[in-house]
């Protein structure tokens, strides 16, 4: 069974059951340790790619947005054992053309990861997609406060939603993420890591 690590801010680790090791968005937090296999990351603000903050893995492969968006047309993968799909993110600070999300199928889980987003038309889609987990920005300031995020977590429907980037530069914020409200809320400290 995979695990997920919530490292802070926008910053998750993921190990697959083959010990395959994969890292989204770093910046933050600890737990870069372990080599990666592969980095994704869903745009170029500072806080979201520093792919050399962990050891590199033999072959290890970096994944930005220029990977996964071509002629507007978002990408799927497959890498091995698992699956990425490549969605729009958007919003004020964030251009749509250079930013996006993903939905990871990692032993046989679902994961939405927003990145940088306000609400989307895609989102309204979602809920066919049987997503176990969605992990939705709640800053209010460089993405959607906590109130459109619970609208959002509605629409998606994930079986758990889980509140990050909650503040500018701050690697969590309990206060905020409890304003967060969504029937399915899980909050995780930095440091956390569960099961899928």
């Amino acid at each position: 069974m995979a695990k997920m690590l919530y490292q802070g801010h926008g910053s998750v680790r993921f190990t697959l059951d083959d010990e395959t090791v994969i890292y989204l968005d770093p910046y933050a937090g600890d737990g870069y340790d372990l080599p990666a296999n592969y980095v994704f990351v869903t745009h170029e603000h500072h806080d979201h790619n520093v792919v050399d903050k962990m050891p590199h893995a033999p072959g290890c492969r970096i994944i930005t947005e220029k990977d996964v968006i071509r002629n507007g047309n978002y990408l799927t993968l497959n890498l091995g054992d698992f699956q990425v799909r490549a969605v729009e993110a958007y919003n004020a600070h964030h251009n749509k053309a250079e930013c996006v999300g993903y939905i990871f199928l990692l032993d046989g889980k679902k994961i939405y990861c927003a990145g940088d987003t306000s609400t989307t038309a895609e989102m309204e889609k979602m809920a066919f997609l049987n997503l176990d987990y969605a992990l939705l920005p709640i800053d209010g300031i460089y993405n959607m406060g906590p109130i459109e995020a619970g609208k959002c977590a509605a629409m998606i429907g994930a079986k758990k939603v889980i509140p990050i980037h909650m503040a500018p530069g701050a690697l969590f914020d309990r206060s905020k993420a409890e304003e967060f409200q969504a029937e399915n809320r899980l909050i995780l400290a930095p440091g956390e890591e569960i099961e899928l």
